[in-house]
């Protein structure tokens, strides 16, 4: 009875042992989703047929910014991903290297000598973590975790570029279609003159005919108008997943800036440039792949084993049974080649990052330079245009007045209205070309529009291990 007693209680010990292996603390839903949370700040998980617009302060375009991330493939699996990186970071917690395995065996002699003989074994094998390796792997998953991070980042900056052009060519058509509309006011009220004129007398059926054909153009100019907005409309929408954009009214349209973006001074231009979402990525990626190799160069050969077991035999039968106990430890010879091909792998993988790096360095410090460059001729045409329009719309008050006063023909009242239309359409579209060009001066610098949850789009550094 004591013996038997003994034997159960060894076989618990080795089962409560191995259930000791898990690490003590475990990560419930709750404490996921916050894991989640933490790794994409501000990212809000869409809502199934509703518009995923964010409700906080905000303008329009970074509120469509970030309808658009909120349907991004890199955003929805960005939950899974935080759980991925919590269960690496856990693994290099836990007490082994691999899970335990529970071993049991028995041998007898029944179906040969039928003597009595039995061996009744059972035991535990826990892999052993080899020397630095624990600190290695903890700090390959923070080092992962910090690369999706700076993936996210720059997916995220990706979307912001392509609302931002889709946003800047909505603009534009909106502003185009209300200046056609106005011109068709316009070319409809100097036609319904000109037609009362001529029945009057003052003036030939000609006349009339070349005012009717201004007319006609100014609705064909309407409709092409329309058309274009509406392209741009549905390319705006199938980026946001909605259909609710209106164009503003006519007056509005033409007057209202498009998105005000701050121009970045050159202190923080400089700053933006260093913490660029997709530099950031990049040194991210070349730290993975750093810890990578100093992992591999610790994971010489694989990891020993530590065993543990108890026996219970007897020779024959009617002799009492013995119980023993084993201790076996399991090491591996090195790796040789292998070894070193996973090391030079992992070597050549962060020497790869690390050139990338550089080359990337200097297309964002280039593109940067591009586009202020961009925006100062942005505004210099804006400001020249500003004094176009003005002598254009003076102009064409005397003109109009004259041909009241019959003191100018209808063919240069029509010049002077397309020439006093053009400098308008090329001042609002100089305009919104310039805010654009402050637009794309900051998407090449990586900052968000601002009013998004994060206003830049470089995620923070994580601090070194």
């Amino acid at each position: 009875m004591q013996r038997t007693m003994f034997r159960w209680g060894v076989l618990g010990a080795l089962a409560g042992l191995a259930a000791g292996m898990a690490p003590a603390q475990t990560v419930s839903g709750r404490e996921t989703a916050a894991t989640a949370s933490r790794a994409v700040p501000g990212m809000q998980a869409p809502v199934p047929g509703a518009l995923p617009i964010p409700m906080e302060q905000g303008t329009e375009l970074a509120r469509l910014v970030e309808a658009a991330w909120a349907l991004q493939p890199e955003a929805l699996a960005a939950g899974a991903r935080a759980r991925a990186g919590a269960a690496r970071r856990e693994i290099a917690g836990q007490w082994t290297a691999e899970p335990p395995a529970v071993s049991l065996s028995a041998k007898t002699d029944r179906f040969n000598g039928r003597e009595g003989a039995r061996e009744y074994e059972a035991g535990i094998a826990l892999p052993l973590w080899l020397p630095g390796e624990r600190a290695h792997t903890a700090r390959l998953a923070d080092a992962e975790e910090g690369a999706e991070q700076g993936r996210l980042a720059a997916a995220r900056l990706r979307t912001a570029g392509q609302v931002r052009e889709a946003w800047w060519q909505w603009l534009r058509a909106e502003a185009v279609l209300a200046q056609a509309q106005e011109r068709l006011t316009s070319a409809e009220a100097l036609a319904a003159d000109v037609a009362r004129r001529v029945r009057a007398g003052d003036l030939a059926l000609v006349d009339r005919h070349q005012a009717d054909g201004a007319m006609a153009s100014a609705q064909a100019g309407v409709a092409e108008a329309e058309g274009a907005l509406e392209g741009v409309r549905l390319a705006l929408g199938a980026l946001v997943a909605t259909e609710d954009l209106r164009p503003a009214p006519a007056a509005q349209a033409r007057r209202r800036e498009g998105v005000p973006e701050p121009v970045p001074t050159a202190s923080e231009a400089v700053a933006a440039v260093d913490a660029h979402p997709e530099l950031i990525a990049l040194r991210r990626k070349a730290e993975v792949a750093r810890r990578a190799a100093e992992l591999a160069s610790v994971q010489e050969r694989a990891n020993p084993e530590l065993a543990l077991l108890t026996t219970r035999d007897r020779g024959a039968r009617g002799e009492a049974y013995r119980q023993s106990a084993t201790v076996a430890l399991r090491i591996p010879f090195g790796g040789g080649s292998r070894h070193e091909a996973r090391v030079a792998s992992a070597l050549a993988e962060a020497m790869e990052a690390e050139a990338q790096l550089e080359r990337e360095q200097a297309r964002v410090r280039a593109q940067a330079a591009a586009a202020r460059a961009r925006h100062s001729a942005a505004q210099a045409q804006w400001e020249a245009a500003q004094k176009r329009e003005a002598l254009a719309a003076a102009t064409r008050g005397f003109v109009q007045k004259s041909f009241a006063l019959g003191e100018t023909d209808l063919p240069t009242r029509l010049r002077i209205e397309q020439e006093a239309a053009d400098a308008a359409r090329d001042a609002v579209r100089a305009r919104l070309d310039r805010d654009a060009a402050v637009s794309g001066l900051r998407q090449a610098l990586g900052l968000l529009p601002p009013g998004s949850p994060l206003d830049t789009a470089a995620a923070p550094e994580a601090p070194p291990r």
